[in-house]
């Protein structure tokens, strides 16, 4: 009987991770070739995602924008759960890039000069000057020039813009929501060809670089996990804790089932259900999970947020880059408005991750050697999602129970 199994797309990936090293140690004398008739495959792979990426999120954000109206109908709770996602998402990235930048988590591997001597940092704005600058003059330069902070913008305005024409914005509405699935099936076809855009990308350097370049990975993931433990016990156990009135081990023990599903899946959508579960055996009521949990899956990414501010550094250290504070604060403000729309999205780690690089000019060479080992990340990063979720539910069910009773005194 023919077997009709095939491999999966992760392994497809760690495959042509190991692959793409073997062939690099073997092309080290042959780097001319790798860089002429490999590489290019890569880059192939690098623009297409640069070409699907602007109107992705514009579609996306102003998707999930849209279905922000809700939040008229729960009122409060609603503001309460934006507010506790953005500002997690916030610290989360702040925390990233703290991490890596005190622990260095890419310091002392150096990729090859001419890498380095290619990269040309622009001048950096002040801090006011980068604020004006988050808000375009037009709309059509931004998507050319792929200015990501200001595409978010546009895609707010343009959300908000929909819900406030009422009856005559639905046809729009409904434009975009079709738009935003064309693009995701799109970047699901960009992103099936991963594999052969990992090997495009690690060959060449590889070949350049020898073994010393996949010393700084295992790092990578280590700074990357610790990141992600800090986070969940500072501010899941301090917001359970101080505003939820719940012990932490209570509710990082109900929520075992949860974690460790979404650990080893690596998918938020499918442990939304473990999800409810779990919130509602730590007492959250259960029309505040089924609006606060699905909301979480589409913008609150805190998981993912570490992961970029770990990897932007990582990137800009092995390419022998100094990012300035500006700049750092430019990948905060990116990271935190893309988590609306990106969530939930194939391949959403490296969409976000393109978008992070891009709006400080880092190479995105650097995604090849990160691509090979995201699902690693990935698991945990999802991990901290899905907790994120959960502890913003318990907080906010908190919030809206002392509420009530103050109503009833």
């Amino acid at each position: 009987m023919k077997s009709t199994k095939k491999i999966n797309l992760t392994a497809q990936i760690i495959i042509a991770l190991i692959l793409g090293i073997v062939v690099g140690l073997a092309m080290q004398n042959q780097q001319d070739f790798a860089n002429s008739y490999i590489k290019p495959f890569g880059t192939i792979f690098l623009n297409l995602i640069k070409t699907i990426v602007v109107p992705l999120v514009l579609f996306s954000i102003t998707q999930g924008i849209i279905s922000l109206k809700d939040i008229r109908k729960v009122g409060s709770i609603g503001g309460k759960t934006v507010l506790y996602y953005m500002t997690t998402t916030a610290f989360a990235v702040t925390l990233g890039l703290l991490c890596a930048n005190v622990l260095q988590v890419g310091k002392g591997y150096i990729l090859d000069s001419s890498a380095v001597t290619e990269y040309t940092g622009a001048e950096m704005p002040s801090l006011m000057d980068t604020f004006v600058n988050i808000f375009p003059s037009n709309i059509i330069n931004p998507m050319l020039n792929a200015t990501m902070l200001q595409v978010i913008v546009i895609s707010l305005f343009l959300g908000f813009g929909i819900i406030a024409a009422g009856e005559k914005g639905k046809a729009v509405g409904e434009f975009i929501d079709s738009m935003s699935e064309v693009c995701i099936k799109i970047m699901g076809m960009i992103i099936k060809l991963s594999p052969i855009g990992v090997f495009g990308l690690i060959v060449p350097v590889v070949a350049a670089n020898g073994p010393s370049v996949l010393l700084p990975l295992l790092k990578l993931i280590a700074v990357a996990y610790a990141a992600s433990i800090l986070h969940a016990v500072l501010v899941y156990s301090g917001t359970v804790k101080l505003v939820g009135g719940k012990s932490p081990l209570e509710f990082f023990r109900k929520m075992s089932p949860a974690m460790l599903f979404a650990f080893t899946s690596a998918s938020s959508v499918g442990t939304l259900p473990f999800n409810i579960e779990c919130t509602e055996k730590l007492g959250v009521n259960k029309e505040i999970s089924s609006f606060v949990l699905p909301l979480g899956a589409t913008i609150n990414m805190d998981g993912t947020a570490i992961y970029q501010g770990v990897c932007a550094i990582f990137i800009a250290q092995i390419f022998g880059i100094d990012l300035t504070f500006g700049q750092q604060i430019m990948i905060i403000l990116t990271a935190t408005l893309a988590s609306i729309g990106t969530a939930g999205v194939p391949g959403s780690g490296v969409i976000m991750l393109t978008m992070v690089l891009q709006s400080v000019g880092l190479p995105l060479e650097g995604i090849g050697l990160i691509a090979g080992v995201d699902r690693i990340l990935d698991m945990a990063r999802t991990t901290v999602n899905i907790t994120g979720d959960a502890a913003c539910a318990v907080c906010v069910d908190a919030l809206e129970r002392k509420k009530a009773d103050r109503q009833k005194k």
